[in-house]
């Protein structure tokens, strides 16, 4: 019998925008190359009001598509993966509310927030971008020893975007000081992924890899987030008593 993993989709599904309908696609790839069975569900982010309404999946992925309904239901279930040691993905607008996240809750920036929602916040860590990546292709150059790295299994990749927001450079020093690192940049140094040192599988992309099941190819990021939240379900299954 095949392990059965549940993923939750922490985002507001919409069937026009094209990442929605690459994460299905790309986790059914992945199920497939692992031999899992996968069981993703769709989150609302208005929905997210509790942990107890996220802590029954092995892992979440915080997708593409803001503003978000709920920026706080996205942000509780973020918390909770980073707290609870839960893998987690964040992609696009998941990364930039991993971001805020980390810089709310690890350093005590309150009010940090999002230049699309809360253009006058005091600690906008999350701003506009210098050139837009709509619905452009780049190549990410991958540091040496970082997990997303490992799951390409190569120093650079080239991936899709369509996003017009990144990390605010004028707080990246300070958001890189401790356990959240950067693990690629493109070719001008700009920030693409994220992950945290003390976490056994905590990633954001600025990028969409996910973008690649649409042409049907296994997206190694995908992958490497499925195979550890499996590993959460097998950790379940070795704590219960015979």
């Amino acid at each position: 019998m095949k392990t059965k993993v549940r993923i939750g989709l922490v985002g507001d599904y919409d069937a026009t925008v094209l990442a929605h309908q690459a994460i299905p696609r790309a986790l059914g790839l992945a199920a497939d190359a692992l031999g899992l069975a996968l069981l993703p569900e769709w989150v609302p982010t208005d929905e997210v009001k509790a942990d107890s309404h996220i802590a029954r999946f092995d892992g979440l992925w915080c997708v593409p598509a803001t503003p978000y309904r709920s920026a706080e239901g996205a942000l509780r279930a973020i918390r909770f993966a980073r707290r609870q040691a839960r893998p987690f993905l964040g992609t696009c607008g998941g990364f930039q509310h991993a971001i805020i996240e980390f810089a709310r809750e690890v350093l005590g920036w309150t009010n940090a927030d999002h230049a699309e929602t809360a253009p006058h916040a005091s600690h906008l860590v999350i701003a506009p971008l210098a050139c837009a990546l709509v619905e452009v292709t780049g190549k990410i150059f991958f540091r040496v020893g970082s997990r997303v790295a490992q799951a390409y299994g190569s120093l650079e990749a080239s991936e899709g975007y369509h996003c017009r927001y990144g990390i605010n450079p004028e707080y990246q020093k300070t958001l890189f000081s401790g356990t959240l690192r950067m693990s690629g940049e493109d070719a001008a140094g700009e920030v693409r992924a994220v992950e945290l040192d003390d976490h056994p599988f905590f990633v954001a992309t600025l990028f969409q890899p996910e973008r690649a099941a649409l042409a049907d190819r296994l997206p190694p990021l995908v992958a490497a987030f499925v195979k550890a939240a499996a590993e959460v379900q097998d950790n379940k299954k070795e704590r219960v008593p015979k």
